[in-house]
């Protein structure tokens, strides 16, 4: 596990002995980040493809937020499910926090 500005990391393995990462991070309680959802807190879900995925969402009705954001640590698209959360959807390139 490593702590940096963001919160904490923790380190795995994937299914081929590739290292992976989940991250923890913690928002001020005033933050905006997880608007239009009310709630105070939002899910974050690694992906394969997130392009196709969101296209996917898209035909079936779900109501995509933003544009897809890309970054040297992976892309990052967002969704609101049904009962209104906003999740986050990372296709993340694991390699990139190893130094």
């Amino acid at each position: 596990m490593n702590t940096d500005q963001y919160g904490w990391t923790f380190w795995w393995k994937d299914k081929d002995g590739n290292d992976c990462s989940t991250q923890w991070s913690p928002f001020k309680e005033d933050t905006k980040y997880f608007a239009p959802s009310e709630k105070p807190f939002m899910m974050n879900l690694r992906v394969k493809d997130l392009k196709k995925l969101l296209t996917q969402l898209k035909t079936e009705g779900i109501i995509i937020i933003g544009e897809v954001e890309e970054f040297s640590y992976g892309k990052f698209g967002w969704i609101l499910d049904p009962e209104g959360n906003k999740i986050e959807l990372w296709e993340p390139i694991d390699n990139a926090f190893l130094s």
